[in-house]
């Protein structure tokens, strides 16, 4: 079988199909669909016996209509279809309304592709199988649209949200297949995004750091807060000095920080006024900017997730049980985060409070809010 066989009008290519040498290449799900309408074209009392299968899961909307089609027709008796052309007719007069360029030579064609229409049923697997593996990858993306969206008033709800849809259409998928033991994807995992911060993000980290200096008995009340959450390698470095010092009860100020950030190596590449500077100003309260920095790391894993999902679904080597366990091991380090995100959106804070006065271009007060107690609260642009 080669592409061939294909109806020039039936299919434009998409961003994930193959060209070669200027000749669009099929997807082998196209291949499947063909296979599929040939066999029921051949014997449409296939139908009844297929997993349930819609025009939706079809890659080829032209396929999809076709399906359609045979499923409202009325099937021939078995002596008139085995000698008259009654079926493949009917069925090119009903789709023409919806699909004008389907011809009966094309539904010939269908039939010559079909290598044995007894495997209908293994045909329509294959294409709900690709459909899920297409959905995925549309999540995925929904997903990572809605973790850089910086123009979203809250972003970590429409973020979860859509990780929540691609989780539902995760399970669906996984009901239909049996699970399979050490089916781990054959696609490399991709790179986390770069985390690029702005000052914004520097000033936050720097004024939670410098809170936490000053009150560190708070550290023992945030444990959802944790030292990968910083964007900025030197600030999570820090929250570990600052933590190993509470930990064992000794004194914490911006001299003893600076004593264990030199034991644990801090100062080999970073100057020690830098890491005095970074817990001696404090702003606000901790559990205000800690809530911050766990958002903001909760939208990072969210980008990361739908990236690795994303690079699974398009990987043709993944079976669909390779995409069900590399799907749901990135949406498990998504989901230990977002359960410290509502640890930390939960946490009690003072009725009122409202974004601390500061440098660095922050709103005055007449413009500041209280900040809402089920989201992370934002910097205002």
């Amino acid at each position: 079988m080669t592409s061939s066989l294909w109806s020039p009008d039936a299919r434009a290519p998409r961003e994930h199909d193959a060209v070669q040498d200027g000749v669009f290449t099929a997807q082998p799900v196209q291949y499947a669909e063909q296979a599929l309408l040939g066999a029921l074209l051949l014997n449409p009392r296939l139908l009844p016996g297929l997993p349930p299968l819609t025009a939706d899961h079809f890659d080829n909307h032209t396929h999809g209509i076709l399906f359609t089609v045979m499923g409202r027709l009325a099937v021939p008796p078995p002596a008139e279809h085995a000698t008259t052309p009654v079926w493949v007719t009917a069925v090119a007069d009903a789709a023409r309304a919806d699909a004008p360029g389907v011809t009966q030579s094309y539904l010939h064609t269908l039939i010559a592709a079909c290598p044995a229409h007894a495997h209908a049923a293994a045909y329509a697997g294959m294409i709900r199988a690709d459909h899920a593996r297409r959905t995925l990858r549309e999540r995925a993306l929904t997903l990572e649209q809605a973790a850089t969206d910086t123009h979203h008033p809250q972003p970590a709800t429409a973020t979860l949200a859509a990780a929540d849809a691609l989780a539902a259409e995760l399970d669906a998928f996984a009901a239909a297949h049996a699970p399979h033991p050490g089916s781990l994807p054959h696609a490399p995992t991709p790179a986390p995004p770069p985390r690029m911060p702005s000052e914004d993000v520097r000033a936050d980290e720097r004024d939670l750091l410098a809170a936490l200096a000053a009150a560190p008995d708070t550290l023992q009340r945030l444990r959802w807060l944790s030292a990968d959450d910083y964007a900025i390698p030197l600030h999570g470095a820090v929250h570990r000095c600052l933590n190993a010092l509470a930990h064992r009860r000794e004194p914490v100020d911006p001299v003893t920080v600076l004593w264990e950030a030199a034991h644990r190596g801090l100062l080999d590449h970073t100057p020690a006024a830098d890491v005095m500077a970074l817990v001696s100003t404090p702003t606000g309260t901790p559990e205000y900017w800690a809530t911050v920095v766990v958002e903001r790391a909760l939208l990072h894993q969210a980008h990361t997730t739908a990236r690795h999902i994303h690079a699974y679904a398009d990987a043709p080597a993944n079976t669909p049980h390779q995409l069900i366990t590399g799907s749901r091991r990135a949406l498990a380090a998504l989901h230990a985060i977002r359960v410290r995100w509502h640890q930390a959106a939960a946490a009690p804070r003072a009725p009122g409070t409202r974004r601390p006065a500061a440098a660095r271009g922050r709103p005055p007060p007449s413009t500041r809010l209280p900040v809402p107690a089920a989201t992370a609260p934002r910097r205002s642009s």
